[in-house]
């Protein structure tokens, strides 16, 4: 099992003044960070691939979807910039060798409201139809997408495993998988193991979160069954942390993040990864 820490712990927006973290996460133990893509115009993408590659230190991509960024949207114009992204994003880990690129791709983050039946599916067409656009930039570049549930807090298209299942069934492609992040499955799934084991080969990469973002092993997850889980399904990606240390305004008011979730985020990072490597062991 590889595992890796996310830059969202440390710093939101991710940009070439923070270059340092390279070092600091790979001094840490980690083998990859897994670098969150805000804005990819802040980044100096061939400095940062030198820099990880002298440092033997892998790279993994995760995106964020704000309101302009939503392929489900009525707005067509957001439709085209929210799927543009993606395939933006796909291109940088294809030239980071990330395999993955993930997030909650079918939608904006903090974007929950009731609606009608008819409403949702227009929306799921609208995300369906791009889906299957992005998959086809994916395959040409060797990269798998990867399809994360939120809770119902933060999205009210995708929250659970199944009806992420659903979509993945419509789409039909191999490079569209799901990502797993432990901290939404605690809310949504009855028992996240039994939801690992039926995602099964699906399964392309996961977010091991504590129950309340903060640090892994210090919450009240099943961590004995989920890496039981892993193990049976043969799961050989990676394990990463993913929480919000420094937030955006906009990134807070999303995620809901409006207190410390540990002492530091030094602290977080590592002692996290000294319990991923206990638990793995």
């Amino acid at each position: 099992m590889k595992f890796g820490v996310s830059t969202f712990v440390w710093v939101s927006p991710f940009s070439t003044e923070y270059f340092d973290l390279l070092y600091k996460v790979k001094t840490m133990g980690f083998d990859i960070i897994e670098v969150a893509v805000e804005d990819k115009d802040i980044i100096d993408w061939k400095k940062l691939k030198t820099i990880a590659k002298k440092l033997e230190l892998e790279i993994t991509v995760s995106g964020a979807f704000g309101a302009s960024r939503d392929i489900s949207s009525e707005d067509q114009s957001v439709r085209a910039e929210g799927l543009q992204y993606i395939i933006d994003c796909i291109e940088i880990a294809n030239y980071l060798e990330s395999p993955v690129f993930g997030g909650p791709v079918y939608s904006a983050v903090g974007k929950s409201r009731l609606i009608s039946s008819e409403e949702k599916l227009i929306e799921r067409n609208w995300c369906i139809e791009n889906l299957i656009k992005a998959t086809k930039v994916a395959e040409e570049k060797g990269v798998v997408i990867g399809f994360e549930p939120l809770n119902r807090f933060e999205s009210d298209m995708v929250n659970t495993a199944d009806q992420a299942l659903s979509f993945i069934e419509e789409v039909n492609s191999p490079f569209l998988k799901i990502q797993l992040d432990t901290f939404h499955n605690n809310i949504e799934e009855k028992d996240i193991p039994s939801t690992i084991r039926n995602i099964g080969k699906n399964l392309c990469h996961v977010q091991g979160n504590e129950s309340d973002r903060g640090t892994p092993g210090t919450g009240n997850l099943d961590w004995i069954g989920i890496k039981d889980a892993l193990n049976d399904i043969n799961y050989t990606g990676a394990v990463v942390i993913e929480t919000f240390g420094s937030p955006s305004k906009e990134l807070a008011r999303a995620a809901s993040i409006w207190r410390p979730l540990a002492n530091s985020a030094d602290e977080l990072a590592s002692e996290g990864l000294a319990f991923y490597k206990k638990l793995f062991s």
